[in-house]
């Protein structure tokens, strides 16, 4: 959620720093600025709500603005409606700045995050004769640190470090002050920031891509740390104000990798690029034909010794944790509980000290997902991380991590961070049942095998996609969709109902075949679409009988199952074929129709489906 950029170089300032923001656009926002100054002048400070594209038109792509020193913000609304005034950068002054866009203030500033003891810090600042002309908790923010500022006549640092001891909650901060030309200050706790170094010019960015296509040198700012950017410089700082050092990473993947790339929106790409990212996820812990998990640091004796999984995320990677957790106990025999991180972390409940918390998430920066990874270390609980990004908080903080490779997902829509998450579940179970003796080499090799050619299914399953978009345009306008499933297969309807809703904004729910005659069924009407999953061997009859009763309630049908079952024909009125994989499995292939549905339907509809209305990328505030 949110977006930060910063630059500090020798070129022009205001264009790189909108083009920084346009790659971060995939995080959702209502509104966007940037605050740049040229020299000793002060800031001049834009901002526009709406599309960054207002923004951009406003300044002319940034070549309006002069100055080489700029910071930058696309805000989503927490704390005061959408508007020019609430969004960021803010000032510490009592106006958000001339009719020329020149601020006179000390500090100017943008946040990320929540400040959760915003109305006391704002009572605390007016006594002392602050005024506020935003309802937002950042211009509180920013004006706590002019505050420190000049009462103690100290430096920025100190001045930020002071303010932070005062803070309650969440932030990625990003300031610049009047008397230090040149320089920019940043400062976090629990929101994502980057730092990436050139040639005589620094990056800030909430995320990787908004700074690829000019360095893949970054630093990774811990929480509750600091730092001084100039041009070519970083210089990084505990909460005491002491310096500390930090290692640079080397990102590997091209910038190349965040574009479209010739399709016409990020979500299709993302589809297309599933076969080869889950075949470079699968080959990162599948060598010479056997599971290898040395880089996580997990070994065959700590597997053996778990005596319960608990299975901690939120949304498409909760999806993926309920369809892990029926291939975990089947194959490895042990109990797991799947949780929402949002419910998990409140919860009030004794935790096995010899279980294993799983915490997936495609940012590493999800914030439910981390505080949940924290009460677990704070119990005791050893923890394991499945995440896209490297040297995310999550991976940092989990003891041990699984990365997915992935590469950059743009689209608010998870395709293909969730099939690399749901493959290493696989690898995981398999893993877990080998080391307790469940199950031998023989019938680990035939899992392997079957878990290698997920990635040609995958290719397979993409052959049908003009069948799926002749069929989405037909219920382009439905006003309800329901999907059904059994096991593994229910799992999989999560998934396929969420994509519907989220990006074609129709009403959808995924229920388990079973429970729709305890009150589901009374929802069908002549022509609702129910689709079913009928992937499971055991449980197909019975989810084909759970259709014919929807059907004779009016419903219209679609089936996605195996080749080969064609007597499904006779029950649903659309079928959809995949080929087929162990039933364990098969719920890597059994999604890609019901996310080119998903797609097909809002691109029938007109949608913007890369950003949908209301939904960030990354949910980095409670």
């Amino acid at each position: 959620m949110c977006g930060i950029v910063g630059y500090v170089g020798r070129k022009q300032a205001a264009p790189i720093v909108l083009d920084g923001l346009s790659k971060l656009e995939y995080r959702g926002y209502d509104s966007a600025g940037i605050a740049i100054r040229d020299g000793e002048k002060p800031a001049v400070v834009v901002k526009e709500v709406g599309k960054l594209a207002n923004l951009s038109n406003k300044t002319d792509g940034g070549k309006a603005v002069e100055g080489t020193c700029g910071i930058g913000h696309t805000r989503w609304a927490t704390h005061g409606a959408p508007s020019k005034t609430n969004a960021h950068p803010h000032v510490s002054g009592n106006c958000t700045g001339s009719a020329s866009g020149e601020v006179e203030s000390e500090v100017v500033g943008v946040h990320n995050g929540i400040i959760e003891n915003y109305a006391e810090l704002k009572e605390k600042l007016s006594r002392h004769g602050y005024q506020f002309y935003s309802q937002t908790d950042t211009e509180v923010l920013i004006k706590l640190v002019d505050y420190y500022y000049k009462k103690y006549k100290m430096g920025p640092i100190d001045a930020i470090a002071k303010t932070l001891v005062r803070v309650r909650g969440s932030y990625a901060l990003e300031v610049m002050f009047t008397d230090y030309p040149g320089e920019i200050y940043v400062a976090r706790k629990d929101s994502p920031m980057i730092i990436g170094t050139g040639e005589g010019e620094t990056f800030i960015a909430s995320d990787v891509p908004a700074i690829l296509k000019h360095t893949k040198n970054v630093y990774y700012i811990g929480n509750l740390e600091m730092a001084k950017i100039t041009a070519g410089n970083v210089v990084f700082y505990n909460l005491d104000g002491d310096e500390i050092q930090k290692e640079l990473v080397e990102i590997k993947f091209s910038a190349e990798a965040a574009e479209k790339g010739g399709f016409e929106h990020f979500m299709m790409k993302e589809i297309h690029e599933q076969p080869k990212v889950v075949l470079d996820t699968l080959n990162k812990y599948i060598k010479d034909g056997r599971i290898d998990l040395s880089e996580t640091g997990l070994s065959d004796e700590d597997l053996k010794k778990l005596s319960m999984i608990y299975i901690v995320a939120c949304g498409s990677a909760w999806h993926v944790g309920m369809e892990a957790q029926y291939v975990l106990e089947d194959i490895a025999d042990i109990p797991v509980r799947c949780e929402l991180a949002s419910e998990f972390r409140y919860r009030r409940m004794s935790v096995d000290p010899d279980a294993l918390v799983i915490v997936i998430s495609q940012s590493g920066e999800t914030a439910d997902s981390l505080a949940a990874l924290r009460m677990a270390k704070e119990k005791g609980i050893r923890t394991l991380a499945i995440v896209n990004v490297v040297g995310s908080s999550i991976a940092r903080e989990a003891d041990h991590v699984m990365y997915t490779l992935a590469g950059p997902e743009i689209s608010v829509a998870t395709t293909k961070a969730y099939s690399c998450q749901l493959v290493c579940g696989f690898i995981l179970a398999i893993k877990l049942g080998l080391s307790k003796g469940l199950i031998d080499d023989e019938k680990c090799g035939y899992y392997i095998n079957e878990l290698m050619s997920i990635p040609g299914k995958i290719e397979k399953c993409l052959e049908d996609k003009e069948r799926i978009q002749w069929f989405a345009s037909k219920f382009a306008n439905a006003k309800d969709i329901f999907f059904i499933g059994r096991s593994i297969d229910y799992a999989i309807s999560l998934e396929g109902s969420l994509k519907m809703k989220e990006i074609s904004y129709i009403h959808s729910e995924a229920y388990a075949a079973g429970e729709l005659k305890h009150g589901t069924i009374s929802l069908i009407e002549d022509g609702t679409l129910v689709i079913g999953s009928l992937t499971q061997t055991d449980l197909y009859e019975k989810t084909v009988s759970n259709m014919v009763e929807c059907k004779s309630r009016g419903a219209y049908l679609m089936g996605v199952t195996e080749y080969g079952k064609y007597d499904v024909e006779d029950v649903c009125d659309f079928v959809v074929y995949i080929p087929k994989v162990d039933d364990h499995f098969i719920g890597s292939v059994a999604i890609i129709p019901l996310q080119l549905l998903g797609y097909y339907t809002s691109v029938a509809k007109g949608l913007d489906v890369d950003k949908p209305r209301n939904l960030a990328k990354s949910v980095t505030v409670e």
